[in-house]
């Protein structure tokens, strides 16, 4: 009888600067995101109907947004409370509706994306460390020019190194554990809770 050794498997434990990523961030030659193709199969870290930073609430039926993030990040975050580099976060955007098939009460998601956006922290290239990206439709995007509001409001009201894991209810423990929560949030916070 032939016997083979197995050896143990090798657990890869990430270092605090760096992490073994299947899934990094891919650009083109002339520096666009690439859409990651596969980002449904990666962590779901949460989803939310009809969510808006504005005063004034959005006209008609409500959107649904599905979060996404890269699962070597996932570990990371869960292991530290922080955000390795080459995370992508990807907010995917789609359609509600409540009536159809046998549903009385509520919404469901429906139809297709209607647009997706991808955080992505790269300290290597961008000032910050982070980009936005904004697909419409496409297999690359541009990077969103740090002009635009998503950035400061990133920056002013992001949980933890400026991205909205407040909203992840999967990692906000995580983050508390790890004492990871930026002064701007905890201040946020316990003004909503008077």
């Amino acid at each position: 009888m032939l016997s083979i050794a197995l050896a143990p498997p090798v657990l890869a434990f990430a270092s605090d600067t760096a992490v073994n990523h299947a899934h990094q961030p891919a650009y083109t030659q002339d520096g666009e995101l690439v859409l990651p193709a596969d980002y449904r199969e990666w962590v779901f870290l949460s989803s939310g109907l009809g969510m808006s930073y504005s005063e004034k609430a959005p006209e008609g039926e409500p959107m649904f947004d599905n979060t996404f993030v890269d699962p070597e990040s996932y570990r990371e975050f869960v292991r530290t409370g922080t955000w390795p580099d080459k995370t992508q976060i990807v907010l995917e955007v789609r359609g509600s509706a409540s009536r159809g098939s046998i549903n009385q009460h509520g919404h469901y998601q429906s139809g297709g994306v209607h647009g997706v956006e991808v955080h992505v922290k790269d300290s290597a290239r961008f000032k910050g460390g982070w980009a936005f990206f904004g697909f419409d439709g496409g297999s690359s995007a541009k990077k969103i020019p740090e002009a635009a509001s998503c950035y400061s409001c990133h920056a002013a009201h992001g949980a933890v190194d400026t991205t909205f894991v407040q909203f992840y209810p999967t990692l906000l423990p995580f983050a508390q554990q790890h004492a990871t929560l930026s002064a701007a949030f905890l201040k946020e916070e316990e003004k909503a809770l008077k």
